[in-house]
């Protein structure tokens, strides 16, 4: 049976540049992706999203819009409330209990250990982590320097029900 949410996910920005493409060749069918691109000029910001829609179609992923302005092609919405797929971020205990309560069907807890695109950042450590994601009524993703190896080795057993990531799905293989 499937999951009701991804258990693998892409977390966009503009760092990626072309690796993006491979970043979303590599992530499993059936995974997420939260387009955010937050910095963007407007119209290539659409034009951006209608191209990793097509890919995401084609690959059979799942893709949540960060940002106000919807597009087509989206499956849900990232930290906007919404009727469809809400994912959300947390940082602390009070702000994943906050996003339960705005509407989240899937908290993304981070950084769980550290991570490029937010250097200097603190680390939560898995064991912090996890207790934010601990009894919440809704799946917890590690997010922020995780990998498959850490997530299978470090955070699955603690409760997390997947990964999400940036650099991981853009190296290359070997």
């Amino acid at each position: 049976m499937r999951a009701r949410h991804p258990d693998r996910w892409l977390m966009t920005d503009e760092r990626q540049g072309e690796t993006l493409w491979r970043a979303l060749e590599r992530l499993p069918r059936g995974g997420g992706i939260v387009f955010r691109h937050h910095t963007t000029p407007a119209p290539a910001r659409a034009r951006l999203f209608a191209r990793v829609a097509a890919v995401a179609r084609r690959r059979g992923l799942v893709l949540v819009r960060a940002g106000a302005t919807p597009f087509r092609g989206e499956c849900g919405r990232h930290a906007r409330r919404g009727s469809d797929l809400v994912t959300w971020p947390a940082h602390t205990r009070r702000e994943a209990i906050a996003a339960v309560r705005a509407g989240a069907t899937l908290v993304f807890v981070s950084p769980v250990f550290a991570t490029r695109s937010h250097p200097g950042a603190r680390a939560l450590g898995p064991l912090r982590a996890a207790a934010i994601a601990r009894g919440l009524p809704v799946p917890a993703i590690a997010l922020g320097g995780v990998d498959e190896r850490r997530y299978r080795l470090r955070l699955r057993a603690l409760g997390f029900a997947g990964y999400a990531a940036i650099d991981a799905w853009g190296r290359r293989a070997g």
